[in-house]
Order: structure tokens, then C-alpha cells, then sequence
């Protein structure tokens, strides 16, 4: 019996019932959320596709950049400040510390990523650039992988507002006109009922 109801409310506000006292703003009313969810449907695999060959081939170029960068050696010049929870281990991230290396013939100092918890003269690899200048680790397969992911979700993010807002924006213009009608159909109707009373 709900399902019965539901599928007659449906064709109602779609305006299959031939109803002849709906409004067309009454009709574009009933049909924007199929037209958003259509438009989503149609927009978003295209939308996302164009944000993942973006995203794949902005990783390609840094990809490309990495293959000049090569690892040397750096001497922690200062204890790095370990984890707060430990977690037996388990928890390592990198921090920027002082460090000393040698590039290209020269001793530099300047700050590396080091593994959380590290003493002062631990020696650590880091990848330089060909300036001699300390860089993050080069990007991963997985890495770009989870770049492609973020920026396909956040395409996606980015359409279903931009589509709800246009939504939102249609609904407030057919309310004014909706009102306007109203006014409008009362100002014809309103004297006629004032003299019969």
C-alpha cells in the first residue's frame, strides 16, 4: 500500500495525472530533482574523467622532475621530536630537522625529513634536486594514485553543489513566480467573491 501511495505521489508532482489546475511552475517544480539526479548521472563520470587525466598527467610532470633528484646522506644535527603515542612502533612519521650532507663537493645544512624519534647525528637519506636543495621523498605509484582518487572525489564534490545550487537558485525564482501567479489570479478572483458577500 506505501508503495502504491508513493508511486501516486510521484506521477502527481511529475504532472502525469493531467491535472488541469497545475501551474508549469508547478511542473518544473516536480522536475528538478529528477534533473539534477539525470544531470549528475550524465555530468559526473565525464567530470570525473577529465579531472583524472588532469590529475594523471600533473603527476606525470612531477613524476618526471623526480627522475633528476638523487639521495644522499644527511647528519641529524638536532634530536627529532618523537611521537607522542608511540604505539609499540607503530607510529612514524617524518619531521623537518636540522641536517648537514654533502652536494656536488659542498657541506650544506638546512632542514630534511626525518623519522619521528630520531637521535642528533643519525644518519638519514634524503633526495636533493639538482640544486643541491633537500626535496619530500619523489612521488609514489600510490602516491599518485591518491592524488587521482582526491581529485576525482573533490570534482565530484564540486559538481553535485554546483548542480544543487542551481537546484536551489530554480526553486527560489519558481517560488517568487508561483507567488506572483497567486497574487495575481487573487487580484482577478478577490473582487468578484467581495461582492457576492
Amino acid at each position: 500500500m506505501a508503495a502504491t501511495t508513493m508511486w501516486a505521489r510521484t506521477v502527481r508532482r511529475l504532472g502525469f495525472d493531467h491535472n488541469p489546475l497545475r501551474r508549469r511552475t508547478d511542473l518544473v517544480d516536480g522536475w528538478l530533482l529528477p534533473a539534477v539526479i539525470i544531470g549528475f548521472l550524465l555530468l559526473g563520470p565525464l567530470t570525473a574523467t577529465v579531472a583524472g587525466v588532469w590529475a594523471h598527467s600533473q603527476n606525470m610532470a612531477i613524476q618526471r622532475a623526480d627522475r633528476s633528484w638523487h639521495q644522499v646522506s644527511a647528519v641529524l644535527l638536532e634530536p627529532v621530536p618523537g611521537p607522542l603515542f608511540s604505539d609499540n612502533g607503530g607510529n612514524s612519521w617524518l619531521v623537518w630537522s636540522p641536517a648537514r650532507w654533502v652536494a656536488d663537493g659542498r657541506t650544506r645544512t638546512g632542514q630534511v625529513p626525518a623519522p619521528a624519534g630520531s637521535g642528533a647525528g643519525t644518519t638519514v637519506k634524503v633526495w636533493i634536486n639538482r640544486a643541491g636543495k633537500v626535496q619530500a621523498p619523489p612521488l609514489t605509484a600510490a602516491g599518485a594514485g591518491n592524488r587521482i582518487l582526491i581529485a576525482v572525489a573533490f570534482t565530484l564534490a564540486g559538481l553535485s553543489a554546483m548542480l544543487t545550487a542551481a537546484a536551489v537558485a530554480a526553486r527560489w525564482v519558481l517560488d517568487r513566480k508561483r507567488i506572483a501567479s497567486w497574487e495575481a489570479g487573487w487580484l482577478s478572483v478577490g473582487p468578484q467573491w467581495s461582492r457576492q458577500l
